[in-house]
């Protein structure tokens, strides 16, 4: 009887809420309708009385835009200028500067230059404005239109206006056009250690550091002392780059995981089993430019305490975009999940904290230059899982290890502190025997893929 009564009592339930929710969803739907009718009142009296005439593309390409930059940075709508240039990045190469760049309050802004680009090597930093190119101001318009001029042939120039953090006046500089190649990866040996520069997650980002592992050891006729793996200066890419990436060093275990909407969209990615460094130290380098891709490699090497973070803190972007194709040549790039490391930590807005933070001490204006992160940006994701680091406390005093000036380090031969110390840091780690196989070094040797 007593269950009877419960089946009757939940049947009962049940009917009482399909009303209800109904009710809701149609109240819901004519709110809906309402706003879509102002938004045509809008779009007739601006087609009726605007000051000038404006066809009806610009409007409702105005009207799309608007409605995704009131999601996050990082949703957009790509027309065929702007598939292209997605497509062309991914698969790495274009014409143009070499400048990873932002819309900051209607400015662009510089996040970070390409690794041997024009813009790197014209001295460009992360956090400098551009506020004219030949000229001609471009405050208040959109970012696609900046970057399709600064992209061009190869051999062609551009006159850009800088504007820099910490200088009184804006200053121009001239650049050519190169043709941008993004080689995923390039690789070296230093003391017998070998670096991985990881440029780009491009579709052949795996590929190309298993070929780096596997150069390095046959430039140096075996296995080296450990690995220095780059990420600075990274802007991120594609996700099963990043899984992969991160599988070339790990024995096992989770990468990343990705949570929609809905609680129970969850996608979980995990290391096959083997790891092509057989278990040799590892350094991951990272700053500020490291961002999304860059993060999930770095923070699943952390979790899994296979290698040292080292550097500054990174970038901060814990979401994930999804390409949808809406035409041949359209589409729309939507974030639709947030990734979170595998102890269940999101990178959004905090970046990834380096188990040792060192600063760029061959950088003269490291301790001025404004660092560019997700938290700076407008309407970025606000991150759900909080982490309180209110018990860690800073002395306030300066780190005797970090107390050398560009001019000293330069005399020294030293033209990256952050690579010098970590490889420091690999032949510490390898013990007397190495260090001694360190002292008598091998002739420096890379490559690019």
């Amino acid at each position: 009887m007593a269950s009877n009564l419960f089946r009757a009592f939940g049947l009962v339930s049940a009917i009482a809420i399909i009303p209800a929710a109904t009710a809701a969803f149609a109240s819901a739907e004519a709110d809906s309708m309402r706003e879509f009718d102002e938004f045509m009142s809008v779009f007739n009296r601006v087609r009726a009385d605007y000051v000038e005439k404006v066809d009806d593309k610009t409007l409702l390409r105005g009207a799309i835009d608007g409605m995704l930059a009131s999601l996050d940075p990082h949703s957009s709508y790509l027309d065929q200028k702007g598939y292209q240039s997605l497509m062309t990045t991914t698969e790495g190469e274009y014409g143009g500067l070499g400048l990873n760049v932002t819309l900051e309050d209607g400015v662009v802004k510089i996040v970070a230059p390409i690794e041997d680009s024009p813009g790197f090597k014209a001295g460009l930093k992360a956090g400098d404005y551009i506020t004219h190119l030949n000229g001609k101001l471009i405050y208040g318009g959109a970012l696609d239109e900046a970057v399709d001029q600064m992209r061009g042939a190869p051999g062609t120039t551009i006159k850009i206006t800088i504007l820099r953090p910490g200088r009184d006046k804006p200053f121009d500089v001239t650049l050519t056009r190169a043709k941008i190649e993004l080689p995923a990866v390039k690789w070296e040996v230093k003391d017998r250690v070998g670096i991985i520069n990881v440029n780009t997650f491009s579709r052949t980002t795996t590929t190309e550091t298993l070929a780096a592992i596997a150069a390095i050891d046959k430039s140096l006729g075996g296995p080296p002392t450990g690995y220095i793996v780059d990420l600075r200066s990274n802007p991120g890419g594609l996700l099963d780059q990043a899984v992969g990436l991160s599988d070339v060093f790990l024995e096992r275990g989770e990468v990343v995981s990705q949570r929609g909407r809905q609680k129970n969209d969850i996608e979980r990615y995990y290391a096959e089993p083997g790891d092509a460094t057989r278990g040799r130290p590892i350094v991951v380098l990272v700053d500020s430019g490291s961002a999304s891709a860059a993060e999930i490699v770095a923070a699943a090497l952390q979790d899994h305490h296979r290698a040292i973070v080292m550097g500054e803190r990174s970038f901060g972007k814990g979401s994930v975009q999804t390409l949808l194709p809406l035409s041949k040549d359209t589409a729309l790039r939507l974030t639709t999940a947030r990734y979170y490391t595998p102890s269940g930590r999101s990178v959004q807005e905090g970046g990834i904290v380096p188990d040792i933070e060192v600063p760029q001490l061959s950088d003269p204006d490291y301790k001025s230059r404004p660092r560019l992160r997700e938290a700076d940006l407008r309407r970025h994701l606000i991150n759900e899982v909080k982490v309180d680091e209110s018990v860690v406390q800073d002395d306030g005093k300066p780190d005797p290890r970090f107390s050398a000036t560009p001019e000293e380090l330069k005399k020294k031969g030293i033209d990256d502190f952050q690579l010098h110390y970590a490889v420091q840091t690999i032949a510490r780690l390898a013990g007397p025997r190495t260090a001694t196989a360190s002292a008598a070094g091998a002739a420096p040797k890379g490559g690019t893929r």
